[in-house]
């Protein structure tokens, strides 16, 4: 289905077409409408399917046919200032050739930022993209203005739920009108969601693109090493690899500082995102990223959910992530829109038995690739994941001394 197809604003197509958007997806396709027929929405999609314009569109046309100058519009609730800046983005150049306004309100800004954010609070934007903690901030202050609210959309809700911001997020829904449209977006749907949705939402209309797994079309391979193996492999993967971006994954901000210094001094054009940076350092870095000035990038989780660069073309999972939604959504930055994308992960001796609830979850065993002679011998794959009744009975000991 082509978005000339569903009857946008003719200044809202100007948009369209200048980002070189043709074709929906089928998120796009099944979402779209029914928030153009000012219906609730929850959805459940799979990352890299085109979600955030599949919000940002009707409600940017929605708010293009219903403009009240003085009022905030729709309200984008995000967990990371990263995704706010990333869907900020969209914003603007999807809006170019319309006169709507918007900004992002995330934390660690300077003072100056934080007085543009009070003034559009005040005197009105059409669409705000905030973070919780920094909205909170905001409105313990007394003077955010509301009152016209149009859309409420919470994205990456079950991300929000994890990182602890249930709370933040139900204050700020009672400081909104009752009557407004509500949108909300998880990439998957536990019962904390289930419960949320039923609590804000009114009749809306139910969408699940696909349960969360990555797209078939990234090619997986692990490599299982022991953990003093993973640096000289990684090396070995960069400099025999052809990419034009590669974002490097580890579960740890200490682990990134150390493997960033690592291969800095191997001589890659290397850069570092974790939480310990300021957020100037932050924006610098992904506009040097995403421009290709840097080709390769050294992150904690803080990026699985919130960089949206289709030339990232390799992913390396230094550290197994905790869990396989981190894993999902850590390979889904690779191969984004029609492009094709590779996923490695180091499997550490001690990580066995992670990636193989990883792979429990895919529904599907990962491709074992084989450790490179020269760095040694490797372990064999043995991991212990039971299920059901299949664990294995202990035996256990009385205490006290042994009778002979």
């Amino acid at each position: 289905m082509r978005f000339t197809e569903f009857d946008f604003h003719p200044n809202l197509l100007e948009g369209i077409e200048a980002s070189n958007y043709e074709t929906a997806t089928p998120v796009q396709e099944q979402v779209i409408p029914p928030i153009l027929a000012g219906r609730d929405v929850i959805a459940s999609a799979q990352t890299g399917t085109g979600k955030t314009a599949a919000f940002l569109l009707p409600v940017m046309n929605r708010l293009l046919q219903n403009h009240v100058d003085g009022q905030v519009g729709a309200l984008i609730i995000v967990p990371t200032r990263e995704l706010a800046i990333q869907i900020s983005q969209h914003v603007e150049g999807l809006s170019y050739f319309t006169h709507l306004s918007s900004i992002a309100i995330y934390g660690g800004n300077d003072a100056q930022n934080f007085v543009a954010e009070k003034k559009a609070l005040q005197m009105g934007a059409d669409i705000i993209v905030c973070t919780p903690g920094r909205m909170i901030a905001h409105l313990n202050m007394g003077y955010v203005n509301m009152k016209g609210l149009q859309f409420l959309v919470l994205d990456e809700a079950d991300r929000m739920l994890d990182m602890g911001f249930q709370d933040d997020i139900n204050k700020i829904i009672k400081s909104l009108p009752q009557k407004r449209q509500n949108l909300l977006f998880s990439a998957t749907m536990p019962e904390k969601i289930r419960q949320l949705a039923k609590r804000i939402l009114h009749q809306p209309a139910e969408i699940n693109i696909a349960i969360s797994k990555p797209p078939e079309k990234i090619i997986q391979r692990a490599f299982v090493v022991y953990e003093p193996q993973k640096l000289p492999l990684i090396k070995k993967i960069l400099k025999e690899t052809v990419y034009k971006n590669a974002l490097v994954f580890c579960s740890r901000k200490q682990t990134v500082k150390q493997l960033t210094r690592e291969l800095k001094q191997g001589g890659f054009n290397i850069e570092e995102i974790h939480s310990d940076l300021e957020q100037s350092k932050r924006e610098s870095v992904l506009g040097a990223f995403a421009s290709g000035r840097i080709p390769l990038l050294v992150a904690t989780d803080i990026l699985s959910r919130g960089i949206d660069i289709d030339t990232i073309d390799l992913v390396i999972n230094y550290d197994v992530p905790g869990d396989g939604e981190d894993y999902v959504h850590r390979i889904g930055r690779t191969a984004r829109a029609e492009a094709d994308g590779v996923a490695y992960t180091l499997v550490g001796e001690k990580e066995q038995n992670k990636f193989a609830a990883i792979e429990k979850l895919l529904e599907k065993e990962v491709e074992k690739a084989p450790v490179p002679v020269e760095l040694g011998e490797s372990p064999s794959y043995h991991p212990r994941v039971y299920s059901g009744n299949s664990r294995p009975k202990r035996k256990f000991y009385k205490s006290g001394p042994k009778r002979r």
